[in-house]
């Protein structure tokens, strides 16, 4: 009898799923079936099947598998996490069992969503694929980690400019060209000529940027960060009028730049003591540089009901309060409102606008 193929897939969240493919294709001996862009029929496939009060990326999670085995794909991946969410996969697989689906189940990465263990991820790999060597998977590993550096370092100038482009639609064409001219990649030496040439078509993108232009920064969950559906693509409306957003949490960030937590409770000062959990600690240690470098405002964003950010918002209260510095705050599940989340946009911008304008008037008089 011959052995069914394998065809493997995994969550789709923002433009990551490039470099997870790369890694895959490169390391195992499946057939790849890409996670297609996260749609409402994901979400209300999620939803279904999901338990009521379980977070939102659990059930875009679940969309997503349903869609992918829907697809003919065998073999799931995920990642884990900082949170209950490293929990999730086994209900996960548990669920889909019980809705009939024949598949196997792995959980890729054996990490607390701030630390590697190189060693410990060749493992999980080498069961997968035994001709796999060290030498080999330690290449592709890096590599993928370099192509998503790449990737969070051009995705960070097109958040802090895209908002200024004098032609409509510049950043967002060069964006698609990037990404696609990114899965061609094939060495360190592809890479980074495609990093200095991107980088260069960029910066060349003409932009009319005021002198002092309205900067939000977004801190929160790092799922509902990452994905713009899962936060109806809120970078996106901000930038539409013509403000700078900043984002710290990517995965770069995560796996690369993150400080200890002794590091950022000190950072957080009197506004915190100890780690709360996930992303709950850099939420309030961001939001505390973020006033004290003169941002106009901040957006915390969460799924409904995640503990550790629900922590946060009393501290991101205070620094709000001491640093006169507005925060908006947004909870997102199953049934929140599009339309809701561009009106509370709105009337943030209006007085984001005012504020300033306030501020201009003060220094004349």
């Amino acid at each position: 009898m011959v052995d069914k193929e394998k065809i493997i897939s995994f969550p789709h969240m923002g433009n990551y799923y490039i470099a997870i493919e790369f890694l895959v294709k490169h390391t195992l001996n499946m057939k790849i079936l890409t996670p297609q862009p996260i749609t409402k029929r994901t979400l209300e496939l999620g939803s279904k099947y999901s338990p009521d009060f379980v977070c939102v990326p659990f059930k875009y999670n679940l969309g997503n598998y349903i869609e992918a085995l829907e697809k003919g794909a065998n073999f799931l991946a995920q990642a884990g996490g900082g949170c209950r969410f490293g929990y999730y996969g086994e209900v996960q697989e548990q669920i889909l069992r019980d809705l009939g689906y024949n598949f196997e189940f792995l959980s890729i990465l054996d990490t607390d969503h701030n630390h590697i263990n190189l060693f410990s991820v060749y493992g999980t790999f080498k069961k997968l694929n035994s001709k796999l060597s060290f030498s080999k998977f330690a290449y592709y590993f890096t590599l993928t980690l370099k192509i998503v550096e790449i990737i969070d370092e051009i995705e960070k100038y097109i958040r802090e400019n895209i908002g200024f482009e004098v032609i409509e639609g510049s950043f967002e064409q060069l964006q698609k060209d990037f990404l696609n001219r990114i899965k061609t990649v094939k060495s360190f030496r592809d890479i980074n000529k495609i990093h200095e040439k991107y980088n260069t078509l960029f910066r060349n993108i003409e932009i009319n940027m005021p002198k002092n232009p309205i900067k939000v920064g977004i801190v929160g969950e790092l799922y509902t960060l990452m994905e713009p559906f899962s936060n109806y693509f809120i970078e996106k409306e901000l930038a539409k009028k013509g403000i700078q957003v900043t984002r710290f949490i990517t995965v770069t960030y995560l796996f690369k730049n993150h400080p200890k937590g002794k590091e950022l409770i000190k950072i957080s000062g009197k506004y915190l003591k100890y780690a709360i959990g996930a992303d709950g600690t850099d939420s309030v240690a961001k939001t505390k540089q973020l006033a004290e470098a003169g941002y106009d405002g901040v957006i915390h964003v969460k799924p409904f009901g995640c503990t550790p950010e629900v922590n946060a918002m009393p501290m991101l209260q205070n620094i709000s309060n001491d640093y006169k510095m507005p925060v908006l705050y947004f909870s997102f599940d199953s049934q929140t409102s599009e339309t809701g989340i561009k009106t509370r946009i709105e009337a943030f911008h209006d007085m984001l606008m005012m504020k300033k304008e306030k501020e201009k008037w003060k220094k004349v008089i």
